[in-house]
């Protein structure tokens, strides 16, 4: 038996679509309680789990595919000339990896970032109970990577290790005071994780799931080439 195989999965009631409207979605995941070995954290990524909180899950609509899990291949990736330009831009920014926490600080970025961004979302309203869930639950190999603009934290992506294999990112939120526009800062912080990837020799980075009629993951398709799970299998598209 695989380690895949031995791990418990449950599924959700259809539900209504986060993404698509007047969609129904249900959702496979792990058993919350399991202790994931590192082989199975592989198998699962690779696979097109992804994790939310305690939750380790995945797609599995009955009558919608739409849900693409995506990943780039960090060795392959060639910064185009946006990408170049934000780089240059952000020079003066520093970052640092570190656990997951919850303070002032980061609650605070995080509360601006949701109000003025996603007022219209299911994680509106914000609350510290809902970010401790989300995004401060501890959990082993997850980290924060953090953006400061002197000493200033304005920007910060929670992500995973997945060992040997890879890194997922999980969450990106971010100052929205017009002033940093010019940063692009999401951007900004997905080329940091593609030079962190690099920097540990894992292959990948995993950018959750893309779905073409959503205009919030066109941009996980600006970093090329990218890799999509089509019918089980990884497809290139350069």
């Amino acid at each position: 038996m695989s380690s895949f195989e031995a791990l418990k999965f449950f599924a959700t009631a259809p539900h209504a679509c986060s993404y698509l409207e007047n969609k129904e979605a249900t959702t496979v995941f792990v058993e919350p309680s399991t202790h994931l070995s590192p082989a199975q954290m592989v198998n699962l990524a690779e696979s097109g789990f992804r994790r939310s909180g305690r939750y380790i899950y995945r797609p599995q609509c009955a009558n919608c595919a739409a849900c693409i899990s995506v990943r780039v291949p960090v060795s392959s990736f060639e910064p185009k000339r946006r990408q170049v330009r934000t780089f240059k831009r952000n020079q003066d920014i520093s970052f640092a990896a570190q656990a997951p926490m919850l303070d002032e600080e980061h609650y605070s970025l995080y509360q601006r970032y949701i109000e003025a961004r996603h007022a219209d979302g299911d994680m509106y309203p914000p609350s510290p109970s809902q970010y401790q869930s989300f995004l401060a639950s501890n959990r082993e190999h997850a980290f924060f990577l953090e953006a400061r603009k002197d000493k200033k934290l304005i920007a910060v992506t929670l992500f995973d290790e997945i060992p040997s294999n890879g890194l997922s990112a999980i969450y990106t939120f971010y100052e929205t005071d017009p002033k940093f526009d010019h940063r692009s800062l999401g951007r900004l912080m997905v080329l940091q994780l593609i030079e962190i990837a690099r920097g540990l020799d894992l292959p990948y980075l995993y950018l959750g799931y893309w779905i073409r009629d959503s205009k919030k993951m066109v941009y996980k398709t600006e970093y090329r080439p990218i890799e999509m799970l089509i019918n089980s299998k990884w497809i290139r598209a350069d």
